[in-house]
C-alpha cells in the first residue's frame, strides 16, 4: 500500500510552491499521482522533478 502526501505537504519537502507541484502533476511530471476530487495525492517517495525550464543567457554568451 502507498502512502500520499498533499501537493502543499510536497511543496514545503522539496522547497517550491504549491501551484507549481500542482502543475507538475498536471503535467505527468510525477510518477504515481492520483487526484482526488480536487485534492492531489502525491506519492511520499516520489523525487521531485527536474526543473526543465530554460534559463537565459547573458548578453554575449555563446551557446
Amino acid at each position: 500500500m502507498f502512502e500520499y502526501i498533499s501537493a502543499p505537504e510536497a511543496a514545503k519537502k522539496w522547497g517550491i510552491s504549491e501551484r507549481r507541484v500542482q502543475k507538475l502533476c498536471e503535467d505527468g511530471r510525477i510518477s504515481g499521482v492520483a487526484k482526488f476530487s480536487r485534492m492531489w495525492l502525491i506519492p511520499k517517495d516520489a523525487p521531485k522533478p527536474v526543473d526543465g525550464r530554460i534559463k537565459g543567457r547573458k548578453k554575449g554568451e555563446s551557446k
